[in-house]
């Protein structure tokens, strides 16, 4: 992709996905998740009702006369993207693929945290770390997220989500809102969420295909692993066949389910064909 395409990919985006995060997600997303905590802000006298525990006894002997710390909610946040990258993001059998889906998910998200001043930082993975750019505030930083987004290049196709949540684990220290964009068509990540959970707000959103829900009855047909490359002929006429990739692709997905909600973390699940904004939606006025 050229520099002229690429920015006018980058350009198209950020007019869509900001609209949406200016007139709708920007209110929703600033209630749905609060601050990290509170930070001091002054002392004033004592009033009746007031928590005695929040007695500044210093200023309290200085003047002979009861004074209390206030505090105020500490709203800036740190949001952290968590892009699957691997091939089998490549894959839509309607308007867009997988991955094009995910970049304007992931672009609403950014432009409704910059909208409350927040850092928004990226994490893409496959089987390993393929980019991380450290969490900073702005448009201009925004936009080279999403440049990544769209013209990235991965260096492997395979999946490894619990390898993702480790290196997360090991940059991030502070509590962050972290949104896990994957197929997840992956496993041996419940343990490693569970960790993640405990100090971070998680959420994971789950787009497919309905065409990976199951195999059609198509006769010989060959298919191709997006992740290992491998080639293989497959009777989809054998009932057997088609009800051994239901299970495989059904297990897969109650395992990302259920090892998300056990963990305490958030789920969204979106379908390429679906409006994500009635999702993203749903989703915040649920937490808000």
């Amino acid at each position: 992709m050229d520099t002229k395409e690429l920015l006018k990919k980058v350009r198209k985006i950020e007019i869509k996905t900001r609209r949406l995060s200016d007139h709708i997600f920007g209110g929703e997303y600033h209630s749905t998740f609060k601050g990290r905590g509170m930070t001091f802000s002054e002392v004033r006298q004592y009033q009746f009702g007031d928590d005695v525990r929040n007695i500044d006894w210093n200023v309290t002997a200085r003047y002979n006369e009861p004074y209390v710390k206030v505090f105020e909610e500490e709203r800036e946040l740190t949001m952290m993207l968590m892009v699957d990258v691997s091939g089998s993001e490549l894959f839509g059998t309607e308007q867009q693929f997988k991955n094009e889906v995910i970049t304007e998910i992931a672009a609403t998200l950014a432009f409704s945290a910059t909208q409350n001043n927040d850092k928004i930082g990226l994490i893409l993975f496959s089987d390993k770390i393929e980019l991380y750019i450290p969490p900073k505030k702005g448009r201009s930083h925004v936009l080279r997220i999403i440049r990544e987004l769209i013209e990235f290049e991965p260096e492997s196709k395979q999946t490894n989500v619990a390898e993702a949540l480790k290196f997360l684990s090991n940059v991030m220290k502070k509590k962050a809102i972290v949104f896990v964009m994957s197929d997840f068509i992956a496993d041996d990540y419940q343990h490693t969420m569970k960790i993640v959970s405990g100090k971070h707000d998680v959420t994971g959103i789950r787009v497919y295909d309905k065409r990976e829900e199951e195999i059609p009855n198509l006769g010989m047909v060959q298919m191709q692993d997006e992740e290992t490359g491998e080639l293989m002929l497959v009777n989809t006429s054998s009932k057997k066949v088609r009800l051994n990739y239901s299970k495989f692709y059904n297990d897969k997905v109650n395992y990302y389910k259920e090892s998300f909600t056990r963990s305490g973390a958030g789920t969204i699940d979106c379908r390429v064909d679906e409006s994500y904004v009635k999702k993203l939606l749903g989703y915040f006025k649920r937490r808000g």
